[in-house]
């Protein structure tokens, strides 16, 4: 027992020496990258997954429980595996050319966003989504940083707000079938099922009542 102690402490010592290695730095980089990618996927869509499956999908513990796993996995996967290609693609770049450039960036995004995201599905497309409106007000501002746009004089976020909103509405409204599938639900939850009600029970206490009512 003693002696796998001390060979699990020696093999412990030579890893932390590896890892402080400046030649192997940025291999070490990308391998935590994955890592990173694959902990903060978990992290993020487990809890949304959880509370999209059981206020919306119908079906058993069994298959909800497995609809959860699914969706954590492949966005777990997703976004290890681009940020391994990401960080991947930026050290090669840097190291054929001897430097970083902000092109690198860019080119090495687009390929991982290519060959990871690429496929259309519920997780990338809800991904792609969510960095859409940040890219937005990202370049909103950076345009105003440059001097290419005016600095606005009064806070333009309460004009977006009711832009947005009312877009939104209206598209639900009359072109429902173009929003994605979670935001219809969502928004069926909240505008299509508060006009339904029999008695007390679905009007305060449940959504929808059962069958058996």
């Amino acid at each position: 027992m003693a002696g796998s102690g001390a060979a699990l402490r020696a093999l412990l010592r030579a890893a932390n020496a590896l890892l402080l290695q400046r030649r192997y730095r940025a291999a070490l980089a990308v391998l935590k990258g994955f890592r990173n990618g694959a902990v903060y996927g978990a992290k993020i869509r487990a809890p949304h997954a959880l509370v999209m499956t059981f206020l919306f999908k119908s079906g058993s513990l069994r298959e909800k429980l497995k609809s959860i796993a699914q969706a954590t996995y492949t966005h777990s996967r997703n976004l290890a595996y681009f940020v391994f290609t990401y960080k991947g693609l930026m050290a090669l770049q840097s190291r054929l050319q001897g430097k970083k450039i902000p092109f690198h960036s860019f080119l090495a995004a687009c390929i991982g966003g290519w060959l990871v995201f690429g496929e259309n599905n519920p997780i990338n497309s809800q991904i792609i989504m969510y960095l859409l409106s940040r890219i937005l007000f990202g370049l909103s501002r950076l345009a105003v940083e440059k001097g290419y746009i005016p600095q606005p004089k009064q806070d333009p976020f309460p004009l977006v707000a009711a832009l947005i909103w009312g877009t939104v509405l209206w598209l639900f409204e009359y072109h429902r079938e173009t929003l994605q599938p979670s935001l219809q639900s969502s928004m069926t939850y909240l505008y299509d099922d508060s006009n339904v009600w029999h008695d007390i029970s679905d009007f305060l206490i449940y959504n929808k009542r059962t069958d058996s009512k």
